[in-house]
């Protein structure tokens, strides 16, 4: 299976497939197609895959695609500014990825929902308790926010990290949170009360810009509405908003 990746803020993955390769991504997910595509939307290995798809916020049913005969290409673009990620997975291997970053993956690729088994990491890591997990063998695309950082942790070795800035880690890796020390720290760190921590070993895939964070520093800039529904602050000043003059 032939592939590229184009573009730089919001990218691209074109996949060429020729009658041996079939890959799948969740329905939905396609930007576009050649006329040699063909589609065959399924439940992706029945009700009990359904039902965890359901619960983890994606949708019920899969896509397969595939050609019968020729070469065709099938593209799914990133919905928010980042980073399209491919990963070679061997047999048995696998990482542990946010919801949603999930682009598509060869048909020989499992996607399986990752529930965090701690208390205190599914309340406060950012991402609740259901993660997904993606296990080998087989190519998979995932899209991260904005850019990535990776971090080859040591045994032992131990990662501080804000919640939603983790984007991907390998099983190995034990992630957990933990109380922020210091009461100036807690009332005028700006970081919250809880921080992420991934100890090693193994490595972890750390995103320069959640969508959470972004969306807050744009709601600064937007009107407020006023107490008989009418915007207090007026139009707002595309300019500005984006950082012009």
């Amino acid at each position: 299976m032939q592939y590229r990746i184009e573009g730089t803020t919001l990218p691209v993955v074109t996949v060429t497939l020729s009658p041996e390769d079939r890959i799948y991504s969740s329905s939905g997910g396609m930007s576009w197609m050649t006329e040699a595509v063909e589609m065959d939307t399924n439940t992706g290995g029945g009700l009990g895959r359904m039902f965890k798809r359901a619960i983890s916020g994606e949708s019920l049913f899969v896509v397969d695609y595939f050609v019968n005969r020729g070469v065709g290409e099938v593209a799914f673009s990133a919905e928010f500014p980042g980073e399209i990620r491919d990963l070679d997975l061997a047999g048995g291997q696998s990482v542990i990825v946010q919801k949603d970053s999930f682009l598509c993956a060869e048909k020989s690729v499992d996607l399986d929902l990752h529930f965090r088994k701690r208390l205190g990491a599914g309340l406060f890591g950012g991402e609740g308790f259901m993660l997904q997990r993606l296990t080998g063998p087989g190519r998979a695309f995932v899209n991260f926010d904005g850019e990535i950082v990776v971090k080859d942790l040591q045994a032992g070795e131990l990662l501080r990290v804000d919640t939603g800035h983790v984007a991907m880690f390998e099983p190995t890796v034990d992630f957990d949170v933990e109380i922020v020390r210091g009461f100036k720290n807690i009332l005028m760190g700006g970081e919250g009360l809880f921080l992420a921590t991934l100890r090693g070993p193994g490595r972890a895939y750390l995103q320069t810009m959640p969508m959470g964070k972004l969306a807050q520093k744009v709601a600064q800039y937007m009107p407020q509405v006023g107490g008989k529904g009418e915007s207090g602050g007026g139009n707002v000043d595309l300019g500005q908003l984006f950082g012009g003059r």
